[in-house]
């Protein structure tokens, strides 16, 4: 199984990876292409803690700690938005202790 969850995009180019600093984007997908991404992500959150969220132009490799953060925020009014946020966390290195 791959490790890489790909949106959507019309570009041929290899796409420049990012590992540091900070990096945001917002796509547009139709409903079918959000169900294929989501069943995609989640695909690749079963599989294990490291996943690849990429477009043709742009890749971000991630390797992550449980628990993973899930935020569901509706603001209803003149114009209702229902929000879901997933947040992964760093992985980082098991700093056993121990007494010998």
């Amino acid at each position: 199984m791959d490790d890489n969850v790909e949106l959507p995009t019309d570009g041929n180019s290899k796409p420049s990876e990012v590992t540091d600093g900070f990096f945001e984007r917002e796509v547009q997908l139709s409903r079918e292409q959000t169900g294929t991404f989501l069943r995609e992500l989640a695909d690749q959150i079963e599989a294990g803690t490291k996943l690849t969220v990429s477009t043709s132009d742009w890749e971000i490799p991630f390797e992550y700690d449980e628990p993973i953060e899930v935020e569901v925020e509706f603001t209803g009014g003149r114009e209702d938005e229902l929000e879901i946020e997933l947040e992964f966390t760093e992985a980082t290195a098991d700093d056993d202790l121990s007494v010998h």
